[in-house]
């Protein structure tokens, strides 16, 4: 499904001058106080409409990284060229006969990328398992991945920090984001501990002995050991203060992630397995027994945005060359995603495209470039899917936390990395405007520029 849509007014800011007004006083006040310097920030104020020069540019043709913010061009193109009602399914097929409650035969699952195929869901299909009168399995679990293109990964290599659950790899069957959630509940004079989703194989202990510490390092007071895929241990106590909290981490073992949770889920129902779980591809001619529908897209894409899922947002970039050719690969992404700026944007070029979520050292895109993408979805009937998905400044997402006086009047896409951090989307001005804002700061204390985003999104909601 492609919308197509005018887009006249999008490009008058490729043909613009590069305005040398100085930055708002507030603004460049606050960067002084980070010990920012001005060439370390790309800053551009515009309206939405594309009606009227820019009020405020500064280095807006700079290429730069633009971390997270990267998931506009991911999410507004996967609208685009897929639809708001699109949505994944997973097929399931039955091959044998069941008999007395037993599948004598295999049961094959098939990825095809759905980003949402969380704990619940996973119980609910497991559960349509059931319904199909199978209560044990006398051959195999079989995963088909086949979707997308298999490339090994590493998942401490980009930052070093393996256990963090942004840095999940994708999948064509990717089960709860190859996460495993604890939560530590004092009671009874210790503090339970509950893992979920069930991993089979995994060793997890009940309780953990409680102290009277307070909860400012709770974690660290744990003394936790993840390193072992098949046990989970704590040498350390959990603070009483802390009442109830939990600790998402990815598993220790992602490629085995997916059989741990199927089997541990399929068990906890009651089910059991009699053969292995293995991958494979699913026989030429076996027709699906039912197949789990995921959310539509339009929803996805508020998780994708809102929170700055990393692996979900790869999910979707990798569905783009999956459509359209068959399989998921990143090279075939990257060049749907190419071919689709160029068409939509009317220009010779496009930006440096990652991976698709941001998780890149190497993506590079304008403030020009990020703008001309945000006055091109503001003139979409898609506008308000996209917006929607964007965090509110000061009230909700990775935006909840804002401080100023432009707390609620902004939906701004947050990117955040080492030497990276920034801002893009929309805000809603005094006069009634839309405006689009780009700020982005590359430096090495690039995490410092938040008070002068800040002091920019107030500026530009304040034009009367």
């Amino acid at each position: 499904m492609i919308h197509r849509f005018a887009a006249c007014c999008v490009l008058a800011l490729a043909v613009l001058p590069s305005w040398g007004q100085g930055l708002p006083p507030e603004v460049d006040a606050a960067l002084v106080r980070a010990k920012l310097p001005r060439d370390a920030v790309t800053l551009l104020v515009v309206d939405a409409e594309g009606k009227s020069p820019p009020r405020l540019a500064h280095r807006e043709r700079v290429a730069v990284n633009p971390a997270s913010i990267a998931k506009l061009a991911t999410t507004f193109a996967g609208l685009d060229l897929l639809g708001p009602a699109f949505a994944w399914t997973t097929p399931v097929y039955v091959e044998g006969t069941v008999q007395g409650g037993t599948l004598q035969g295999n049961l094959y699952v098939r990825g095809r990328g759905d980003p949402k195929l969380v704990a619940e869901r996973l119980w609910l299909l497991l559960r349509r398992v059931q319904g199909l009168g199978i209560r044990t399995i006398a051959g195999d679990i079989v995963l088909d991945r086949s979707a997308f293109e298999t490339v090994p990964q590493d998942p401490g290599a980009f930052d070093g920090e393996p256990l963090r659950p942004y840095n999940a790899a994708p999948d064509a069957l990717l089960v709860n984001y190859k996460s495993v959630l604890i939560t530590f509940t004092p009671l009874g004079g210790q503090a339970r501990v509950h893992v979920e989703p069930p991993m089979a194989g995994l060793q997890v202990p009940g309780t953990v002995a409680l102290s009277q510490e307070t909860c400012a390092d709770w974690r660290g007071g744990l003394k936790a050991d993840f390193n072992d895929p098949a046990r989970i241990a704590f040498a350390g106590t959990y603070p009483l203060a802390c009442g109830e909290r939990t600790w998402p981490l990815a598993y220790a073992d992602p490629r085995s992630y997916t059989q741990r949770a199927i089997v541990g889920m399929w068990q906890q129902l009651g089910g059991t397995v009699t053969g292995q779980v293995r991958e494979g591809r699913v026989p030429a001619g076996l027709v699906p027994a039912f197949e789990m529908q995921s959310p539509p897209l339009a929803e996805v894409v508020r998780d994708i945005n809102k929170y700055s899922n990393n692996v979900m947002a790869q999910q979707l970039f990798l569905t783009l060359s999956l459509q359209q050719k068959g399989v998921g690969t990143v090279e075939g992404s990257r060049e749907v995603l190419r071919q689709w700026w160029r068409e939509r944007l009317g220009v010779a070029d496009s930006p440096n495209f990652g991976n698709g979520s941001g998780l890149s050292r190497d993506e590079r895109i304008t403030a020009a470039e990020l703008a001309r993408l945000l006055q091109l979805a503001w003139a979409s009937p898609l506008m308000p899917d996209l917006v929607a998905s964007l965090p509110v400044s000061g009230v909700d997402g990775t935006m909840r936390r804002t401080r100023g006086k432009g707390a609620g009047l902004a939906h701004l896409k947050t990117g955040s990395l080492r030497d990276v951090a920034g801002v893009a989307g929309y805000v809603h001005a005094a006069s009634g405007k839309r405006y689009v804002l780009v700020a982005i700061a590359n430096h090495p204390q690039a995490g410092a520029v938040r008070p002068a985003i800040d002091a920019l999104i107030d500026w530009a909601a304040r034009d009367l």
